[in-house]
């Protein structure tokens, strides 16, 4: 059916929220009630559809992004839905990321007793970053403490959004029986016994309409401030048709003026199929959001396509995976043209065509075979060699998308093979899992020669370290988690550097000249040529970035990796006979040692935001455990009887604090953590880390 959906009734969508908030439970009905599933999963007993690997059904969480297609009816139109469900845990934001940059709309589903969390946050902004609209659906109206209002006011205080009701609830807690739709002004009530796949819609009741009919007016107030068309009628106190507010509604989510906000109970089933009707209607299809832009690979000039067949291919890929049996499968999202399986098709990266080789759509861990995908739908090729971020296109029409740009990871682990065969099974195996999680790296430790593995907190690397030793099957051993500690630069600086000695008996000569810059935080590594080919080949040009690149896995303090900075290529010089590729290579690491050595380095550490829930009693026991941690206390809310205690702390000083956050709180608080930013290290923790002992705690 999939084929014959025009492209304007196509959606791809990510379902998000804050772990435990009931992502996966709703994605799960979803796919019951669009009938791609004839039986319900649940997360808790490891059943559900989209935790397919072993690792999410034992821990009950997601952990990588599933992908899932599958089709709604509404209205009498028929609609192709693209499906991610998106990882709740801060460990996983980079599955978050490399999903929101491919897909139009987005999901983002809270809690209605606890409303925004701190990972709530981070993926809004990471919605917002990609300009990506959003519905919101308030889950777990039935659990004691569920307040719709609350929730919606903490969207506008904390995520500085703009909600605007469609649905309020026909009743809370264990009286939760449905919703109040304030488009239509009907209510909908489910039948339990049939897994909310009937319900009942009706007129509202006399108790339903007094309250019902406020809040359509700030509905249609809101939605004023959009259309002044609505804003006319309403004046007049002219009748406003249901057709006008959807009409509205949408034209606003669009532009991501609002979020339009549901409500249900995913576990309960009730009000998902609601929510489907909303992501049809309000959410964009490829036709809706801008031409994509990318950059010409040899001119620079800007280049766009337009969501068309006719167009010629624009494809992204964006996630690689490893396939027991067909070895990489490669997801792709395909902004223009024809992804076709058979032909060929030109890499900019490579510089070279590659051939197209088997299609398929994704149901979680299993895959249905097509011959092409085409322009706004998303799918997978098995067996053709591409990394995150390549652009696929034709030679004649070249066109590069900007890649995704992931976090840096904040923690390190040293990991050691038992025998020499399952160190060679280790690297090729360490190669496999850095393409396929970009935020998660390897490299060999200069000193003590141990494999030290990098990540975004320990339960990304304890998962990874079970892949390892599951799928890989490598007997290995992991050390203690130790901070990735950073080096990055304060000033700016110039270096120039002249290579000239033989290699492999041939003589060589290289020169090159760059400037180093501090950039904005979070800004990883940026490189810049600014000398024509006719100045310096581009190819050697690229040497020298290779080089560079290279030599920032190794700072000069103390030899942790560099981040934040820019370096741009200002001058050069080559003899046609005697400059190499590896002369050049050789040229970069050299200009950037000396020229981070003039830029005033510095040590930086991780500084982690979280944020604690523990009775008010135990506020003061909490809070001075943080300052004793070096925290700074960002903000105290009391809700409902307990305190929210949000701060900001160094990772360093994060290590065993579960253990103790239950020791102060006799078991009774909980915690989250995410990373915040990076921070310079104290001058007793300088001093350690470039001190010349192995025991210095540098990893």
């Amino acid at each position: 059916m999939a084929k014959t959906v025009p492209l304007k009734q196509r959606r791809n969508i990510g379902i998000m929220a804050h772990i435990d908030a009931g992502k996966t439970t709703t994605t799960e009905r979803i796919l019951y009630y669009t009938g791609r599933i004839h039986k319900i999963g649940e997360v808790n007993d490891g059943s559900a559809t989209m935790d397919w690997m072993e690792q999410e059904q034992e821990r009950g969480i997601t952990i990588t992004s599933a992908a899932t297609t599958c089709n709604w009816e509404s209205d009498q139109q028929k609609y192709s839905l693209n499906i991610i469900d998106t990882p709740g845990h801060v460990d996983f934001t980079a599955e978050v990321e490399r999903s929101l940059r491919v897909l139009d709309g987005s999901v983002m589903v809270l809690c209605a007793v606890a409303g925004v969390q701190p990972q709530s946050e981070t993926v809004w902004q990471q919605a917002r970053r990609y300009d990506v609209p959003c519905v919101a659906f308030v889950n777990k109206m039935d659990r004691i403490g569920a307040d719709f209002e609350k929730v919606l006011i903490s969207i506008e205080e904390q995520l500085s959004a703009n909600p605007v009701a469609i649905q309020i609830p026909i009743g809370a807690e264990d009286q939760f029986e449905g919703v109040v739709d304030l488009v239509s002004m009907q209510e909908h009530r489910f039948k339990d016994e049939a897994y909310g796949a009937e319900y009942e819609s009706n007129n509202l009741t006399d108790d339903l309409i007094e309250q019902a009919q406020d809040w359509r007016r700030q509905l249609l107030e809101h939605l004023s401030l959009y259309d002044d068309e609505l804003l006319e009628k309403i004046v007049e106190e002219e009748e406003v048709s249901q057709e006008e507010v959807v009409r509205v509604l949408r034209k606003a989510t669009l532009s991501s003026q609002i979020t339009p906000v549901l409500c249900g109970s995913s576990f309960k089933n009730k009000g998902v199929q609601q929510l489907l009707d909303a992501v049809v209607h309000y959410l964009p299809s490829p036709l809706d959001i801008p031409p994509v832009e990318g950059d010409h690979p040899v001119t620079k000039k800007l280049v766009s396509r337009d969501a068309s067949v006719s167009e010629p291919l624009c494809a992204l890929a964006f996630k690689v995976a490893s396939d027991p049996f067909a070895g990489q499968m490669t997801f792709v999202r395909v902004y223009a043209g024809i992804f076709e399986t058979g032909k060929s098709v030109y890499n900019p990266r490579k510089r070279k065509y590659q051939r197209i080789g088997n299609l398929v759509k994704l149901h979680a861990n299993k895959r249905e075979d097509v011959t092409s995908i085409q322009a706004g739908d998303i799918g997978a090729v098995v067996g053709m060699e591409l990394i995150t971020g390549d652009t696929l296109c034709p030679k004649d029409h070249p066109i590069v998308l900007e890649s995704t740009q992931f976090p840096e990871p904040v923690i390190d682990q040293a990991i050691e093979p038992k025998t020499k065969t399952d160190q060679e099974k280790l690297e090729e195996a360490l190669q496999r899992l850095m393409q396929e999680d970009p935020s998660f790296r390897s490299r060999i430790d200069t000193e003590t020669g141990q494999n030290i593995i990098s990540g975004m907190g320990e339960l990304h690397l304890e998962v990874m370290v079970d892949r390892l030793q599951r799928e890989y099957r490598v007997d290995c051993k992991a050390g203690t988690p130790r901070v990735a500690y950073r080096e990055t630069i304060t000033q700016a600086a110039e270096s120039d550097t002249k290579f000239e000695q033989p290699l492999d008996g041939k003589e060589q000569f290289a020169y090159c000249k760059i400037s180093l810059e501090p950039i904005e935080a979070g800004g990883g590594f940026e490189f810049e040529n600014k000398l024509s080919a006719a100045q310096l080949p581009e190819i050697l040009a690229e040497a020298v970035e290779h080089g560079i690149r290279g030599a920032l896995s190794n700072g000069v303090l103390a030899g942790f990796a560099v981040i934040d900075l820019k370096a741009t290529l200002v001058s050069a010089d080559y003899l046609e006979e005697l400059s190499t590729e590896v002369a050049f290579s050789i040229a970069g690491i050299n200009v950037i040692r000396a020229g981070l050595q003039k830029a005033k380095p510095i040590l930086v550490e991780p500084s982690m935001k979280i944020e604690v829930v523990a009775p008010v009693a135990f506020t003061g026991e909490v809070v001075g455990d943080l300052n004793a941690r070096h925290g700074r206390i960002r903000g105290m809310d009391e809700q409902g009887g307990v305190q929210v205690i949000s701060a900001e702390v160094p990772l360093a000083e994060m290590f065993g604090y579960s253990t103790r956050l239950r020791s102060l709180t006799q078991g009774r608080a909980s915690f989250t953590m995410h990373f915040s930013h990076y921070t310079s290290v104290t001058e007793a923790t300088r001093k350690a880390l470039t001190g010349e002992s192995a025991s210095s705690g540098r990893a």
